[in-house]
């Protein structure tokens, strides 16, 4: 289905064959933008996550191994709020990462090539909606 005084955009996206269509088909003559900071985050998003982990770990495992003076209630007290705070904030860094990495991730969808995403003729496309 040609129409004329579409561009060879419009014309490749209306006559793509849906038979073969594989994920994230690139459109011909796109043009990827140069990479920029998400590379950048996604390169630290492992340390960020390894250190995030651990450092709460750490101080965890030393409370235990070191805890503070007091009756056995108040060290109890005292180790289980320790522990819910290095849970918490691993729990928050795991989810800071996943919300940069997705983020990132969009990023680089954006600035790639152009992809085909529904090949359909819409009925209606150059002309007003039938009432």
């Amino acid at each position: 289905m040609r129409w004329a005084g579409h561009s060879a955009l419009a014309i490749y996206y209306c006559n793509a064959d849906t038979s073969d269509m594989k994920l994230l088909r690139k459109l011909p003559n796109s043009v990827r933008e140069a990479p920029g900071l998400e590379w950048a985050l996604l390169k630290k998003l492992p340390l960020v996550l390894l250190f995030g982990t651990l450092f709460p770990l750490a101080i965890s495992l030393a409370n235990r191994w070191f805890p503070p003076e007091g009756s056995a209630v108040q060290i109890a007290k005292h180790v289980t709020t320790v522990d819910i705070m290095a849970i918490a904030t691993a729990v928050t860094v795991w989810t800071a990462v996943l919300t940069v990495a997705i983020g990132c991730f969009v990023v680089l969808m954006m600035k790639g090539p152009g992809y085909v995403a529904d090949a359909y003729p819409l009925d209606d496309a150059d002309r007003p909606g039938r009432r």
